[in-house]
């Protein structure tokens, strides 16, 4: 199977929440310590994916100091970094950035996050009503860009007053570094069309992304700009069919249904996010219609707020459903699966061939010599063997 003319920018996940085998279940869980938060960085590093996404929230280790840390054990990788509007001023995030951007030698994606839960963002001083909340976004990014881009700003607007604010220190990247977003109400449409490079969805069956997509796109163009477009997916990839299938069904075989009632009650009080009540209305919190579109699983939603459905598949099936996806438009794909460590590697070595990407499209055998093929034989004292000819 042939790859796309323009392979997929493919990022991975960084689980700074905690990690686990069984979702819905505190069974051979994962903290977030630091150092295994390493090791997946060095190995997405290593493998060939572009870049990361660091999630954000109260449950979340802040994520840019840990990319910060995370980027000395990193050559190429770049980090997705959440950027709050309200959490602090445009001036202070346009130092972080600033400095995150020239320590990592321009490695470093921003991803804007206006929240959609009220409750949280109390906790955080933000009071604002819905799409009020992205007209205050709009004056803080005015503010934060003309730093980034001239090194000062001024602006006494309805929620952000800046006078003589400055910066001292240009971004690496210029005029800055890009910027993402995602969001599906008509006012997070509205900002996105007008400010940022890259639109992202979360994973919604193909017909539903690509008239979000459209109606993003239709915006942009009305404001004289042209955006981008990435999707947030989950993956379960194994050899076969029928094997991603067994592991989807073993990934939430200790999640109960009471905690599945819980969760969805509580994302349905607690959350004003028009994409959360998109992904929910996927599975309406049962638990046995959950392909939601070939391959599109939406179980993970069951608990987990946000991105909630997975590709699910071999190979050969997930690189064709990811081809649909390109032709509507969609470019970039950030994808995670449980636990991340493991799933990165399963992605990278059965995957990413069929798409083009990563160390394994090379088709190199490190392990041969002198041009001779060798099969890995367990990696006794001997190593490996040679293939008998015409093997």
């Amino acid at each position: 199977m042939t790859a796309a003319k323009n392979p997929i920018d493919f990022l991975w996940f960084i689980p700074t929440a905690g990690d686990g085998i069984y979702l819905g279940s505190n069974e051979l869980t994962r903290a977030p310590d630091h150092r295994y938060l390493r090791e997946i960085a060095s190995a997405v590093d290593r493998l060939g994916y572009s870049g990361v996404l660091l999630p954000t929230g109260v449950a979340c280790e802040e994520s840019f100091v840990t990319a910060a840390a995370l980027a000395t054990h990193t050559e190429s990788l770049k980090f997705l970094v959440a950027i709050r509007p309200g959490t602090a001023s445009p001036a202070y995030y346009a130092r972080l950035a600033t400095a995150l951007d020239r320590v990592s030698d321009g490695r470093l994606l921003l991803n804007i996050v206006v929240g959609g839960s009220p409750s949280e963002l109390a906790g955080d001083g933000i009071f604002l009503p819905h799409d009020e909340r992205y007209d205050h976004a709009e004056e803080f990014f005015t503010v934060w860009e003309d730093l980034l881009s001239k090194g000062q700003a001024d602006l006494n607007g309805k929620h952000i007053r800046a006078k003589n604010a400055r910066l001292g220190f240009r971004p690496t990247q210029w005029p800055r570094p890009p910027l993402y977003f995602g969001g599906s109400s008509d006012a997070a449409i509205e900002f996105a069309a007008g400010r940022v490079d890259k639109y992202l969805t979360w994973g919604e069956p193909p017909a539903q992304a690509k008239e979000k997509i459209d109606a993003v796109r239709a915006a942009a163009a009305r404001k004289g700009r042209e955006l981008s477009f990435g999707i947030r997916l989950h993956f379960i990839v194994r050899e076969t069919d029928e094997e991603a299938w067994a592991a989807a069904d073993r990934l939430i075989s200790r999640l109960s249904d009471e905690t599945i009632r819980e969760t969805q009650a509580r994302f349905a009080t607690e959350s004003d996010s028009v994409g959360q009540r998109r992904m929910a209305a996927l599975h309406n919190g049962r638990r046995d219609k959950l392909e939601v579109s070939p391959n599109l699983w939406a179980g993970v939603g069951l608990v987990r707020a946000g991105a909630g459905t997975a590709l699910v598949g071999s190979p050969e099936t997930v690189a064709a459903r990811l081809r649909e996806y390109q032709q509507i438009g969609i470019e970039t794909v950030i994808g995670s699966g449980y636990p991340h460590l493991e799933e990165a590697y399963r992605i990278a070595e059965l995957l990413f061939p069929k798409l083009g990407l990563g160390k394994a499209a090379k088709n190199e055998n490190e392990r041969s010599e002198f041009g001779d093929s060798a099969v890995f034989a367990g990696g006794g004292h001997s190593g490996g063997f040679r293939a008998a000819s015409g093997s």
